[in-house]
């Protein structure tokens, strides 16, 4: 884990770096809280409430930030920490995210297999207002288990008024071992403010018998971005 981790931070270095070198870099902040914390339709608090943050940093099409959030396994660890760094280019009418992301947990027991590296290709093009996009996670040594995955994406968001848009996602998380499982979601976000938006968003698998944690669920979120 201590490769992986000054893999990601000298990934993280390294892009801030190139972009710093290209335009002066601008920071951006983020704070929120959900009631649940939900990555790929699985809840990742037990069903119980998030507070999350983050810090990004951007120049050019370059950017590099990382976050954190509350976490719930059902043992002693307390936190997810996340880095990540990446470049963000277009191509004719696509808007393209090539990025590499660490997973790192605060408090995991000794041994536990938690925390991980994926790389991100993903891809989005105009669609009237709105916007269609698909992505690929690929990871060589997944969370939770001892083998490779890969999750796959296809999303889209549309403006529906002056603050309101509906978005919504279907992704496959496939692993080399057991445990592959179909998600999705589709919600509406309300602009309160410049800065303050309001998330609804119902969330569901095809695998409710992998536990409770992979049950449907309507999450609501308030996050600010300053």
């Amino acid at each position: 884990m201590t490769f992986r981790v000054l893999a990601a931070a000298s990934v993280l270095a390294l892009s801030a770096g190139v972009a710093q070198a290209q335009d002066g870099p601008k920071l951006s902040y983020n704070l929120g809280v959900a009631s649940d914390y939900v990555f790929r339709g699985v809840s990742q608090t037990q069903e119980d409430p998030q507070l999350f943050g983050g810090v990004d940093i951007t120049a050019g099409k370059f950017y590099a930030g990382t976050w954190a959030s509350n976490v719930d396994f059902g043992d002693k660890t307390d936190a997810e920490v996340d880095l990540y760094a990446g470049y963000k280019p277009t191509v004719g009418a696509v808007s393209l995210d090539l990025g590499v992301i660490y997973y790192g947990y605060l408090g995991a027991p000794k041994g536990a297999d938690y925390g991980n590296v994926e790389f991100k290709a993903a891809g989005s093009v105009p669609a009237g207002k709105g916007a269609l996009g698909a992505a690929v996670f690929y990871s060589p040594d997944s969370f939770g288990a001892a083998d490779e995955a890969v999750y796959y994406e296809l999303n889209g968001s549309y403006p529906i008024a002056a603050k309101w848009s509906v978005s919504g996602a279907v992704g496959r998380q496939t692993y080399e071992g057991s445990g592959d499982y179909t998600t999705w979601n589709v919600g509406a976000a309300y602009a309160l403010t410049d800065k303050l938006s309001l998330d609804l968003r119902y969330h569901d698998t095809d695998e409710h018998g992998f536990g409770k944690v992979y049950g449907a669920r309507a999450v609501a979120s308030l996050k600010a971005v300053f």
